[in-house]
């Protein structure tokens, strides 16, 4: 085994991964054994489906996150120029990430790639299947800030409609109206509609696993967990009932009656109705009654295809 270090900087969080991952045969690549693994709320995102931009404050909210990270892996014998860094929506978006990126480079030493919706779908699909997954078998959902990304073994879809992007877009009241909540239910149906060719695809007798914050954080409320925790989260079910009745919940919550429920982050509380809200619907529309949770994903994938 190697050990080695990725990062997965997107919309709204930023994470870390330290693992000691297989080096040769059919191990290469597969993550062995966990030493580090966190997340960050940066809001990297901010405002950035409207402006295109990247805001000043989220930037310094980011680059002050990669510097504490930068500590963090040279801690663990981790050259920061080996870490595997991957940014995805936001960065697609923003006319100055190019320049953002360059500024990371001098100041932290990580060199970032800005992947496709396509090698991000692929990447999330390797990392995310739980070790008794059959990855022939299974089908990923991934709810990031900017974007959605569903994926089977053999093809996935990349659609723009994320909990950070459809909270600025839609969802601006405290607690949303009902004229919002209808208008950001009627555009996921709409985007959704534009995947059914996938869709078609896609057998229905499939194991449908939901990886990244969205699906963690409802997850971690269902199961009133108070703190992350693996072990209780991996392999954890949630029926399109389950998260259909978390959505109502939500939806009559204030931002800070959110923060007070237990599992929930406080820096996700704002864009968390927005993440169920594409969670149900995909479940609907799709036609899925229940997904797996799975607290792996990118960052895990990322090392499969940069090994």
């Amino acid at each position: 085994m190697i050990r080695r270090a990725s990062i997965d900087l997107g919309t709204n969080t930023c994470l870390l991964l330290v693992a000691e991952v297989g080096k040769d045969g059919l191990r290469k690549g597969i993550v062995e054994n966990v030493l580090y693994d966190t997340s960050t709320m940066v809001r990297l995102g901010q405002d950035v489906d409207r402006t295109k931009v990247l805001h000043p404050d989220a930037i310094a909210r980011t680059l002050g996150c990669l510097r504490g990270y930068a500590a963090k892996v040279v801690s663990f014998g981790v050259k920061p120029s080996d870490v595997v860094c991957v940014a995805t929506a936001t960065a697609r978006d923003a006319e100055n990430g190019a320049g953002f990126f360059d500024q990371v480079r001098r100041e932290t030493g990580f060199g970032f790639e800005t992947i496709s919706g396509d090698e991000e779908a692929r990447s999330m699909f390797l990392g995310g299947l739980l070790p008794d997954m059959d990855p022939l078998r299974s089908a990923v959902i991934d709810i990031g800030g900017g974007s959605t990304e569903f994926r089977t073994a053999n093809r996935g879809v990349s659609l723009q409609i994320g909990s950070v992007r459809f909270t600025e877009r839609y969802l601006k009241s405290n607690p949303v109206t009902d004229e919002e909540f209808w208008a950001a239910r009627a555009a996921i149906d709409e985007s959704l509609s534009g995947a059914s060719t996938w869709r078609a695809t896609v057998p229905t007798e499939l194991d449908w696993v939901g990886v990244a914050g969205t699906v963690v954080t409802l997850a971690q409320w269902h199961l009133g967990l108070s703190e992350f925790s693996p072990k209780a989260l991996d392999g954890a079910e949630l029926t399109r009932g389950d998260v259909h009745r978390l959505v109502e919940e939500l939806k009559w919550r204030t931002i800070e009656e959110r923060k007070s429920l237990s599992g929930i982050e406080p820096g996700r509380a704002d864009v968390l109705l927005a993440g169920a809200l594409i969670l149900w619907r995909s479940m609907e529309v799709f036609g899925f009654s229940k997904l797996r949770v799975s607290t792996r994903g990118l960052r895990y994938g990322v090392f499969r295809e940069r090994p």
